[in-house]
């Protein structure tokens, strides 16, 4: 997927800590449930995760209960989670649709402990006939890929398994991705629109492309689906992102911070705004968490 490039001005860090601690100074001392989002906020749009940004997430870890939220598959989140060198908590995948905990003595270091199918048939057909030359992906409940013709992403974690449309119509999907490289995004959500898809949730991310869930699904839902599993506070839940996909997420949170590079869009339903992925905003979030 295509991102928007780091932005030439830099901010003043200082007055970026003032802005957050306003938000963040009440937590201090708290048990947190912060999820956080990967591309755009943990790593940058080349996938490179800084140096401060790996130790700060590890501390955090060590001291909260982080939970990476993406729309990664499983297979292309867990790379994320093992490099943070993060053994023990939460991630949510494929925009909510997949839940995993990490345990260091599970086959692979994780349990999947819960997931949320559709089935994507009638969703498909109908966009099928708005724009019959889009690449489509759907993802199964094991993390497994099933792709038309050509479609590969590093976003899926795993080899797509080429499939004509009509066989991806009758599969049990988490995840349902549509691509239109031809268009933009504002041209996208145009089709998106006209084809009056219903009965799944989806967002539009930097570029035209559609993720699609099951009904009322979204990373919000997994995280409060944790939050009351381990028993914290509403108001002590910490959410950061920058994509359509973490609008939801970021109402949800006590705090909801939007990265700097983020659209208007997403920095409006946000509490407070830090820095881009390319100045460390997130460290900077986390490092007020540990004040």
């Amino acid at each position: 997927m295509t991102a928007p490039t780091s932005p030439t001005p830099l901010t003043d860090p200082d007055a970026t800590r003032t802005r957050l601690q306003v938000h963040l100074d009440a937590l201090g001392g708290e048990q947190l449930l912060v999820g956080l989002d990967v591309d755009g906020t943990l790593v940058d749009h080349d996938g490179v995760m800084s140096p401060p940004m790996r130790r700060m997430l590890q501390r955090t870890a060590d001291q909260h209960t982080v939970v990476i939220a993406t729309g990664r598959s499983i297979g292309a989140t867990l790379p994320i989670v093992e490099a943070a060198g993060i053994t023990r908590g939460y991630a949510v995948c494929s925009n909510g649709a997949v839940t995993v905990r990490m345990d260091p003595q599970a086959d692979g270091g994780h349990r999947i402990v819960e997931t949320r199918s559709f089935q994507p048939g009638h969703a498909l057909r109908t966009l099928r006939e708005v724009q019959p030359d889009a690449h489509y992906a759907v993802e199964t409940a094991d993390g497994g890929f099933h792709a038309t013709t050509g479609f590969q992403d590093a976003s899926f974690g795993v080899q797509a398994t080429e499939r004509p449309l009509d066989d991806l119509m009758e599969l049990e999907a988490v995840r349902v991705v549509v691509h239109v490289p031809d268009l933009s995004p504002q041209e996208f959500s145009e089709v998106i629109a006209q084809s009056g898809v219903h009965g799944v949730e989806y967002s539009i991310g930097w570029t035209a492309w559609l993720d699609m869930a099951a009904p009322g699904v979204s990373k919000a839902t997994a995280l409060e689906d944790i939050r009351a599993r381990l028993d914290i506070a509403a108001a002590h839940t910490v959410a950061v992102g920058d994509g359509f996909n973490d609008t939801e997420m970021l109402t949800w949170a006590g705090v909801g911070i939007a990265m700097g590079q983020a659209p208007q869009g997403v920095k409006d339903v946000a509490d407070v705004v830090t820095d881009s992925v390319y100045e460390d905003g997130t460290v900077l979030v986390l490092e007020a968490l540990r004040s």
